[in-house]
């Protein structure tokens, strides 16, 4: 049986935000750390429930800007004909403009923009300038991008169905989250982790889990990723 600690997990990634030890999440943690140093745009591609917005978080952290604001666009809610203004709103409530105070923005949910937004979004970036409504002033676009989808984009502007500039120009770099049945060896650490969380939360405490209960989380596919390997 697999006795639930009261301490901190053992095998806990060297990033603080993940849990486990798998050939997959080190893989990726090793990525991480390597472009959370550079300044390049950054495309996150995995299926919901990978903990797209917390590597966000995590690049965001490890970086140079890590003292700016941290800024999440949902792209899929993004108006066609007001992209600018809309991405002005969201960084303004974050950002300290007037001292242009940078950090990164991250672009939720990329994979459900309509095609006239991709163009407007592209249009942005081009320009590096905001624009409200009302406005004839501007702001200068100075933050870190961070792009998620949980479709492959590639295979999109293949079947023309996503804007091939505005792919290439946030495809940068490309990091892959696998999901939990790609890494199923993290499994035992996360149904320890979350036990512990429950048993510091809840009554009655789980002091141990079976091993028959263990064999079962560790053979299902978990469709979703809902237990993804996350503490932030």
């Amino acid at each position: 049986m697999t006795r639930i600690p009261s301490g901190r997990d053992e095998h806990f990634s060297q990033i603080p935000a993940m849990i486990g030890s798998s050939p997959a999440l080190t893989r990726m943690q090793r990525i991480i750390r390597q472009v959370a140093k550079v300044n390049a745009s950054v495309l996150l591609l995995g299926e919901t429930g990978t903990g797209k917005e917390l590597v966000a978080k995590e690049i965001h952290r490890l970086s140079p800007r890590g003292s700016g604001a941290f800024v999440r666009v949902n792209c899929g809610a993004l108006p066609d004909n007001q992209v600018a203004s809309g991405l002005l709103a969201q960084v303004r409530s974050a950002f300290n403009i007037a001292n242009n105070h940078v950090g990164t923005i991250f672009l939720g949910d990329l994979n459900l923009t309509t095609s006239r937004v991709q163009i407007e979004l592209l249009r942005v970036l081009q320009e590096q300038q905001l624009h409200g409504l009302m406005s004839v002033e501007s702001t200068r676009l100075d933050a870190r991008l961070i792009a998620a989808s949980s479709r492959d984009l590639h295979q999109a502007v293949a079947a023309g169905q996503f804007c091939e500039e505005l792919y290439y120009r946030l495809d940068m770099v490309t990091i892959y989250l696998p999901p939990l049945r790609e890494r199923r060896e993290d499994i035992p650490l996360l149904v320890t982790h979350f036990l512990r969380i429950n048993n510091e939360q809840n009554l009655p405490r789980v002091l141990h889990v079976q091993p028959k209960a263990m064999e079962m989380f560790c053979n299902y596919a978990w469709p979703g990723n809902t237990a993804y390997a996350w503490i932030y």
